[in-house]
């Protein structure tokens, strides 16, 4: 029954001799810990294109759930940056970032990846996540780290573009922004509080910097007025170019919005159409194509929308002021000889129209803003099938991936404790994680390595302590959330820069290389095209996997097939290490399961021996590497052996693995080889073989001979001898 407990609650194995240093430690290592993760979370959040607020709603149920059913006792989850990345590329070509519909959409993700996870875990299928192989997972989270870093860069010098169809012609265009307005006070924060971190941290790792800096910032820009935004009447832009794009701009993107609502109408009365007549059918085809003319012009509105925004957004003005406090914003081209307030003043625009009689003008830095107070509503996320199919292939990639990453962090934790790691269970703990995460708002998770290397560091003995660094969470949400209004952007962007240093891995393309040609160039091919489709990240990773499925289809098909001589006493590769090889007998080894993609190599291997070996006698096929066959195999190894027969050469077998002398058992290609040729050991093979192939032989010293040295003897009695081959 206890066996039973744990294995549907194992959290019960914590308190097995729990003493109170026990609670002691997971306490502070569970304030820790949350102290990192508070901050790390807001900025991660935006990274998904969500509110700040979400990435706190992430960091509530995720870790409580994953230690509480999960195996490892230090794994910290909740929001990472590349599970992040990943969201905001799944979300970006079905909703805007930020809009009600898609927070709808990550939550839903958010139960579909846990979901997927969940059935891996039950079904113990963790072994799938071996799909991506370590040189892609590198290539891959190399592009990603730069990806991160990058999209970051807006933020860091304080100007808004829009989002291009790759990532970098978005960073092309952030760069021209940059050129053209740089905000000084927001580079500055950012440098400064990256600066700051990296410092603190090289001083005492245990100190929590990232906090600190947040809060020092926070303060900072509290003083000086960091952000300093107003509203404006359209009378009050002396502008009429700047009246012109914003009356131009309102209509495109007022014709979005009214296009967008049709197509969601249309894409409605297609599922009932498909459902009630079929896909086929002359409605849903109709349907169809009406919902393709309104994409068209959606494409067409939004091109105008961005062309006048992306001129909005160039425009820089200086504030005049008037009487009673009111402010004419003067074209800066135009300010010649005008008294103003010292500011570069901006338009915020963004994919809504601009309300006319209340434009947001920006004079300062961007800050958080408002963050709501208190926990989301709990409620299960709105199941939509339709939503559900289009997200799949997504919520696959992001699974493996968070599962890959939270794997691999939890085992090197076991190594360092000693506790026993369960794959299956980790896949249940991080499945429930996001199941009941997407209950209370929460985009997809995963295991952190940062967090949990502090977790670690500061004494956690069990899961306990990031029950604890829930906890501290909600109280966040409860009573501080007014604290964060003044946090600034650039600072959210140095703590994600400051986070995805440290999945920068050079080495780990060395390594490949070194390891195999094909690896390293696996990897380097990962990380290209990681960059170069991003933000459609999982064609990066189906590009790396792809290779992989190829290399592993084009080694299965051509395994490695040698000829084996007399090396230092024992019988080697004779093409690595330049050996001489026996004239009568040929050695050949096949490395490799003998199946129907290769069952022809081997017979087209025994060809070119026979052709290129004029005095041959015999065929000794060393089967240690041969570790399984099917019905092909069987069957080109029985062709093998009348061919090579019927040329008038003998063949054996050696060192035939059970699991195929089972099939050969079951086929009755035993008999037809005969009992007689097959071997035990290699040495006996050739101590039997030997004597009846070199009768006659001229051959003055066989490389064979040092592998059993009695076979001098017998060649000198066997010499003038005719001897019959039984």
């Amino acid at each position: 029954m206890r066996r039973l407990a744990t294995r549907f609650l194992p959290f019960i194995c914590w308190f097995k001799g729990y003493k109170l240093a026990f609670l002691r430690n997971d306490l502070v290592a569970g304030i820790t810990v949350a102290l990192l993760l508070i901050p790390q979370s807001m900025a991660y959040a935006q990274l998904a294109g969500l509110p700040v607020q979400y990435g706190l709603y992430a960091s509530v149920f995720p870790p409580m759930v994953a230690a509480l059913f999960g195996s490892s006792r230090q794994l910290a989850t909740g929001p990472v940056a590349v599970v992040s990345l990943m969201t905001s590329a799944s979300l970006a070509p079905l909703a805007t970032a930020g809009s009600n519909e898609y927070i709808v959409y990550a939550v839903l993700l958010a139960f579909t990846v846990g979901l997927f996870q969940f059935a891996l875990g039950v079904l113990k299928l963790g072994l799938v996540v071996n799909f991506l192989s370590h040189p892609v997972v590198n290539g891959f989270t190399n592009g990603a780290a730069i990806i991160i870093a990058t999209s970051q860069l807006s933020k860091l010098f304080g100007v808004f573009v829009d989002d291009s169809k790759h990532h970098y012609e978005t960073v092309y265009g952030v760069l021209l922004a940059a050129m053209r307005y740089t905000h000084w006070p927001t580079l500055a924060f950012g440098i400064a509080a990256f600066a700051f971190m990296l410092v603190i941290k090289r001083i005492n790792p245990r100190i929590p910097y990232v906090l600190l800096a947040v809060a020092v910032a926070t303060g900072i820009a509290y003083a000086i007025g960091f952000e300093y935004n107003t509203k404006a009447d359209i009378a009050q832009i002396d502008s009429i170019r700047t009246r012109e794009l914003i009356e131009r701009f309102n209509l495109a993107a007022s014709e979005v919005r009214s296009l967008s609502q049709e197509r969601t109408d249309l894409n409605r009365m297609l599922d009932r159409s498909v459902q009630a007549d079929g896909a086929r059918s002359i409605e849903a085809l109709k349907t169809q194509n009406e919902i393709d003319l309104v994409n068209l012009k959606i494409d067409l509105a939004g091109e105008r929308s961005s062309l006048s925004r992306s001129k909005i957004r160039e425009l820089l003005f200086v504030g005049v002021p008037l009487p009673k406090g009111a402010m004419r914003f003067v074209p800066e081209g135009e300010s010649a000889g005008l008294k103003n307030d010292g500011r570069i003043w901006r338009i915020k625009v963004g994919a809504a129209p601009i309300k006319t009689d209340s434009i947001r003008m920006i004079g300062g830095g961007s800050v958080v803003g408002e963050v709501p107070r208190g926990l989301p509503a709990l409620e299960l996320p709105a199941v939509d099938l339709n939503v559900i199919m289009r997200l799949l292939s997504f919520a696959a990639i992001i699974s493996l991936l968070g599962f890959m990453e939270a794997i691999s962090i939890a085992k090197a934790m076991a190594a360092k404790t000693g506790h026993r790691l369960d794959p299956n269970q980790e896949l249940i703990g991080q499945g429930l994680a996001n199941m009941v995460g997407s209950i209370g708002s929460s985009y997809p998770v995963s295991g952190s390595f940062s967090r949990s290397a502090v977790n670690l560091q500061a004494g956690a003995v069990t899961g306990l302590s990031s029950v604890i660094t829930s906890l501290a969470v909600v109280i966040v949400l409860f009573f501080m959330t007014p604290l964060l209004y003044h946090l600034p952007q650039p600072v959210l962007a140095a703590v994600i820069m400051m986070a995805v240093v440290g999945l920068i891995n050079v080495s780990g393309f060395i390594h490949a290389w070194k390891a195999k040609r094909f690896d390293g160039a696996i990897s380097v091919i990962s990380f290209i095209s990681t960059l170069f489709f991003a933000p459609h990240l999982d064609k990066g990773i189906m590009v790396g996997v792809g290779l992989s499925l190829v290399v592993f289809l084009y080694k299965s098909m051509r395994p490695k097939v040698v000829t084996l001589s007399l090396h230092e006493k024992a019988l080697g590769d004779a093409a690595v290490y330049g050996l001489k090889s026996c004239a009568h007998i040929a050695v050949v080894r096949f490395d490799g399961p003998l199946f129907f993609a290769n069952a022809s190599y081997l017979e087209d291997k025994i060809a070119e021996r026979i052709r290129s070996m004029p005095e041959l006698k015999h065929i000794l096929v060393v089967a240690s590497g041969i570790n399984d066959m099917d019905a092909s195999g069987e069957e080109a190894l029985s062709l093998v052996v009348d061919r090579v027969r019927a040329a008038g050469y003998q063949i054996s077998l050696c060192d035939v693995k059970e699991r195929v002398m089972g099939v050969f058992r079951r086929t009755h290609l035993l008999e037809k080889i005969g009992e007689e040729h097959i071997f035990y050991t290699l040495n006996q093979a050739i101590d039997t073989i030997y004597p009846v192939a070199h009768v006659g032989s001229s051959e003055e010293k066989c490389p064979l001979i040092a592998v059993c040295p009695d076979l001098t003897n017998q060649r000198q009695q066997h010499d003038k001898e005719t001897v019959a081959w039984r």
